[in-house]
């Protein structure tokens, strides 16, 4: 036992000898289920998930946790599970991503004299983490550290060493970034002002991701003794560092709340007062617990331990995010960066559209109908100051990552879905000129509308894959303007949704770029990787031509055709699950590659179930055993790929649960096969969904027969009203192929 843990506080004993994915500290009433002891934040911590172990509420704004490293592609959560120091604790963070932002205001405890070098090492066996909570004990700097949080506030309890000065490394000048260099220049402006002797305020206007401000307070429970300003590291520093010590009063614990908000200091003074006017650290772990607990136990299910752990650890990576920046009182900066007042309270960022529109969007309006009409109201709110629907939105400023614009089918996907609460013809209307009036840089509708594909000569970045992804948009777009009775606007959006067919070429079986002539790209490599916002550039995003040729998610029918029916479209797809052949040239985000089927990114995640557009659904149905045992595991490396703000996450859910989201905005879920025995899901009203898998076993992973509410059930999907009406879904297992 180290010297720090003989003069830290009995409660900490208990604490840090929990198992890792344990709930730790506080106690559950006997009449209620803790389902936060299945989930294990440290899943996708290695390898490039991208997740991080740091205390979380649902949907808030808030994700304190301890940073481990900065300065590359590797951190973007600032976390991976192999490193061996800590270098502090910062505020925020994103979960699964692919780029680097957030990581403000870094906090590093240590006891005793001031170092050069004020990061720890620390044994991993006191690294503890469960939903709402993160404990560690830092070796060096003989601190036992405990964070929880509130929607806008992160809370941390320190535990010094007895008998040695209590110091705090307050680094207003951090941040995660993509390079060393841009420490010293993603701070644009900064102010900070010890108000008193026990709180400390201000402001930070950064950049790295997206350019954005915002403030903080910063209250102490016990008084600053003294506060030394550390020397600028580089002239280009606009922030200061300091070094606190604080008078302890013999008492080894000090805690801090850090409250924010994107309006102003009085923002995150109210925010403070709201959430967390006290000092009890446990009270808020309690209701951090409770609220994580308020969305796991909406889905019960039975299964193996791994298997409960896989499960509502994804169900909890799913509510990670989106993350709600309005103030309690309604107030948010936007995309016009003025202070808005939200009509509904709430405005949500960080909904990564382009990821989450295909199964995690979906999987919330299953499973927290409560928050849909909020995000839809975002979104038109979004619209409405920036001239167009969001594309990739952080803290309320638009990053332009990826391509197309997926808000559009999750806010068809609610309204074709029945949810009220905000007004379909304006958002009709925001949808209507976000993908015919050329806003932004990555639109050039005119090019679309009169080549009917983006020519690879005039759109030098990513033209096959914009013109995929921008047909699935308009396809959405048409529906909604059918149920409104808008028949113009149908035909012209249906029209567009067919653009795809313009870049299939039948020499190759692949989608293959196309010039401003009409001319195909030669020569062509349908294995070349390609994606803009890498040095690679290409006409692709992320993938290849082998992995984007499937993505017409509205009408897999029509591929077939195109490809010459079902038979032809079989070897088609077999070959991209079968290839040996690698790629050309590499990407970090194409990862857990099966052929050229690649799980670890977005454009692939429904491709398995076409096989049952073939009449062939024993080959999804082994397909899905093996993405979900290979890919999907109880340990750090346990992610293929890029969690991607709860993406990853949602289609083991919807699979698990032996169905799938094809196309999205159908309300159809393409059934595959279960990988749990059972599921229940918490509908409302008094209603539950069943789904349960007769025999399922390691052997078992074929479907045999289907029954939905006691009768035969032959068709290729369920419906979302099948669900949320209430309803009893069997599998029957068998451990060969039935067609």
């Amino acid at each position: 036992m180290t010297k720090i843990f003989q003069q830290i506080k009995p409660i900490l004993f208990g604490l840090l000898a929990l198992p890792v994915v344990s709930c730790t500290q506080t106690q559950q009433s006997d009449t209620e289920k803790d389902f936060t002891q299945y989930v294990n934040p440290f899943i996708g911590t290695a390898f490039t998930g991208h997740t991080f172990p740091g205390a979380t509420y649902p949907l808030g704004m808030m994700q304190p946790g301890p940073e481990t490293g900065n300065f590359s592609w590797e951190y973007c959560s600032g976390y991976f599970y192999d490193d061996e120091r800590i270098n502090g604790f910062s505020q925020n963070r994103l979960n699964g991503t692919g780029c680097v932002d957030l990581g403000d205001l870094l906090m590093q405890p240590f006891s005793g004299e001031k170092r050069d070098d004020l990061s720890s090492s620390f044994d991993k066996a006191t690294e503890k983490a469960s939903p709402g909570y993160y404990a560690v004990e830092l070796a060096d700097n003989e601190v036992g550290v405990e964070i929880t949080t509130a929607p806008h506030v992160a809370f941390h309890r320190y535990t010094f060493a007895k008998d040695k000065p209590a110091n705090l490394l307050a680094d207003f000048q951090s941040g995660l970034v993509w390079t060393q260099d841009k420490l010293f220049t993603h701070v644009l402006d900064n102010e900070v002002t010890f108000e008193n002797d026990r709180l400390i305020t201000g402001y930070t206007r950064r950049t790295e991701w997206v350019e954005r401000t915002y403030y903080f307070a910063i209250e102490f429970d016990k008084p600053i003794l003294s506060s030394e300003q550390l020397e600028s590291r580089d002239p280009r520093e606009k922030a200061p560092r300091y070094i606190l010590t604080f008078d302890m009063q013999d008492d080894p614990t000090l805690q801090m709340k850090i409250a924010m908000s994107t309006t102003s200091v009085e923002g995150a003074k109210k925010n403070l007062a709201a959430e967390v006017s006290g000092w009890d650290f446990d009270e808020v772990h309690r209701d951090a617990k409770k609220a994580w607990n308020s969305y796991l136990s909406r889905v019960e299910i039975e299964g193996t331990e791994d298997d409960k752990v896989n499960f509502y650890t994804s169900l909890y990576h799913l509510y990670i995010q989106p993350n709600n920046i309005a103030d309690v009182d309604g107030c948010y900066v936007g995309p016009n960066r003025e202070i808005t007042q939200s009509p509904t309270g709430k405005f949500y960022s960080t909904l990564s559209q382009w990821d989450t529109f295909r199964a995690a969007f979906p999987m919330y309006t299953i499973l927290s109908p409560e928050i849909i009409a909020d995000l839809v109201n975002s979104m038109v709110d979004y619209s409405k100051q920036k001239g167009h629907l969001p594309i990739w939105t952080l803290m309320g400023q638009e990053t332009f990552t990826m391509i197309g614009n997926h808000s559009i089918p999750m806010i068809v996907d609610a309204y074709l879905k029945g949810f009220d609460g905000f007004d379909a013809e304006k958002a009709y209307r925001e949808i209507k000129r976000s993908i015919t009036e050329s806003r932004h840089y990555k639109s050039g509708w005119e090019i679309y509308d009169q080549y009917c594909y983006y020519p690879y000569d005039l759109i030098k970045v990513e033209s096959v894959s914009r013109t995929l992804e921008c047909g699935f948009d308009d396809y959405a777009a048409a529906q909604m303007a059918k149920k409104l009775g808008k028949a113009e606007d149908y035909e012209f959006f249906m029209k567009r949704a067919g653009y795809y067919r313009n870049l299939f070429d039948n020499e190759t079986n692949t989608m293959r770029p196309k010039d401003s002539k009409g001319e195909w790209l030669s020569p062509f490599d349908p294995y070349e990787l390609a994606h803009a916002d890498s040095q690679i550039g290409g006409h692709y995003t992320e993938g290849n031509a082998l992995q984007y040729t499937w993505h017409v998610m509205q009408d897999i029918p029509g591929l077939i055709e195109l490809m010459g029916g079902k038979e032809a479209a079989g070897k088609v797809l077999d070959y991209l699950f079968n290839t040996t052949q690698e790629t050309t040239g590499t990407l970090s985000d194409v990862t857990g590659l099966i052929g050229q089927y690649a799980h670890g990114n977005e454009p692939s995640h429904h491709v398995a179930y076409i096989y049952s557009f073939l009449d062939r659904p024993e080959e999804t149905q082994r397909l899905i055993r093996q993405i979900t045992t290979d890919f999907y595991r109880n340990k750090p490396d346990g992610l293929i790929g890029n969690d991607d703000c709860g993406q990853m996450s949602a289609w083991y859910m919807f699979s698990a649960m032996g169905f799938y989201p094809m196309d999205p905005v159908s309300g159809e879920l393409v059934i595959g096969a279960p990988q749990i025995p059972k599921a229940t899901i918490n509908t409302g009203n008094g209603k539950y969904f069943t789904m349960e898998a007769k025999n399922l076993s390691e052997e078992n992973m074929y479907v045999e027969k289907i029954e939905l509410n006691g009768q035969p059930y032959d068709k290729k999907f369920i419906t979302h009203e099948d669900i949320t009406n209430g309803s009893t879904l069997v599998f029957y297992m068998t451990n060969s192929p039935k067609k």
